[in-house]
């Protein structure tokens, strides 16, 4: 008789931060990351600056931007294109790894 694996639950939490404090997570001015909104880089919630919120996962985003402007001198355009294509990359490995896993299930529930 095969067994029925079941999914792992995850959960995930998501916290937000106000623009000053993203600042300070990241090393970078106030300037940078009003750059990043106007350019569709980072989505904050919220209609002004004063009261932007931001997931934790604009930390990464900002620290990645900063490095492909800093080290390899890629404009806002190009941060953009790279982040997407990143963040494009992490999903698709991620699927690979749930099909690979959901194939290994299936040979051993053959067995």
């Amino acid at each position: 008789m095969a067994r029925q694996q079941q999914e792992p639950v995850t959960a995930e939490v998501i916290l937000t931060m106000s623009l000053p404090e993203l600042c300070r997570s990241c090393a970078v001015r106030t300037e940078w990351i009003v750059e990043l909104v106007d350019q569709g880089i980072l989505e904050p919630q919220g209609s002004d600056p004063s009261v932007w919120r931001f997931s934790t996962v604009s930390i990464s985003r900002v620290r990645t931007a900063w490095r492909l402007k800093q080290d390899l001198g890629v404009n806002s355009a190009g941060i953009a294109v790279a982040l997407n294509l990143l963040e494009e990359r992490e999903e698709l490995q991620v699927r690979l790894r749930r099909l690979e896993h959901t194939m290994d299930n299936d040979i051993l529930d053959t067995d």
